[in-house]
């Protein structure tokens, strides 16, 4: 990637932010992932703020979180002690909290805040590594519990005003998500299944450049091949809804690459 970052507006990335706490434990299987996370903010604009939408948290009313000292929630379980210990001390922005509400109102989303939601894994894994010192402020926003991939992209079409600012926002999921895939054993990493569906989500978010398409496509993104094999349940795939929605250009593919033997797509707009 050699396109240098626009210097007024927002940046938008969707990425894999892989398996729980793995890659701060330095899981050999999250080798690329860590690498790419931190060769990432070399490559972009440093934001003063970071707005994430994480696949761990839903909600039957978008909701915002509004705290200024957000803590912290452990929200996976079997591993070693010290994924109970890792601490990412940023602070929130209560101020861009009810900014983002009055956009949302505007828009008709239905909305709320929340003072006391913690920062979940999606959040403070992927940040611990592009940010380590902690020193930009960052906050959530839910998922729309429903699942509906047209209240995702019309979220992030709502919040197109706050690219004018220096902001990156991040859609944190993960571009496979089948569980059962992901623990079955063996080295074998090619998965021609898993490929099909990669090969349309970078068809779709790279070279469709026709935006009524595109949200038509993704509004009916269980006709993509292996769809339901690669998402059975789809809350890490809404995240990279949002930011189709954010953005009215096409993405530049990121990476490609192999976390727990399964392939992961990023895409980032500028």
């Amino acid at each position: 990637m050699h396109e240098e970052p626009s210097k007024n507006n927002g940046q938008v990335i969707y990425f894999s932010h892989g398996g729980g706490p793995l890659p701060l434990l330095k899981d050999a299987s999250h080798d690329k992932m860590i690498q790419f996370m931190r060769e990432l903010p070399n490559s972009i604009k440093k934001p003063d703020l970071i707005i994430v939408f994480s696949a761990h948290w839903e909600e039957d009313t978008v909701t915002i979180q509004s705290g200024m000292e957000p803590e912290m929630v452990y929200d996976y379980y079997g591993f070693p002690e010290a994924a109970y210990s890792i601490q990412y001390p940023c602070k929130g922005d209560h101020d861009q909290a009810l900014k983002i509400a009055e956009i949302f109102k505007k828009n008709g989303i239905e909305c709320r805040l929340d003072n006391h939601r913690p920062y979940d894994h999606g959040s403070y894994i992927p940040l611990s590594m592009m940010y380590p010192k902690a020193d930009i402020p960052v906050l959530q926003i839910s998922l729309h519990h429903s699942l509906d991939p047209l209240i995702h992209l019309s979220i992030g079409k709502a919040l197109r005003p706050l690219l004018e600012e220096n902001v990156l926002i991040i859609g944190s999921g993960f571009s496979f998500h089948n569980m059962k895939q992901f623990f079955l054993e063996g080295k074998n990493i090619e998965d021609p299944k898993n490929s099909e569906f990669q090969d349309k989500l970078i068809e779709v978010c790279c070279h469709e450049k026709n935006e009524n398409k595109k949200w038509e496509d993704f509004i009916n993104w269980e006709s993509f091949p292996n769809a339901r094999y690669c998402h059975p349940r789809e809350e890490h795939l809404l995240p990279l809804l949002v930011c189709i929605g954010l953005s009215e250009d096409t993405g530049t593919k990121v990476f490609d690459n192999y976390i727990l033997r399964k392939r992961a797509t990023a895409f980032l707009w500028f």
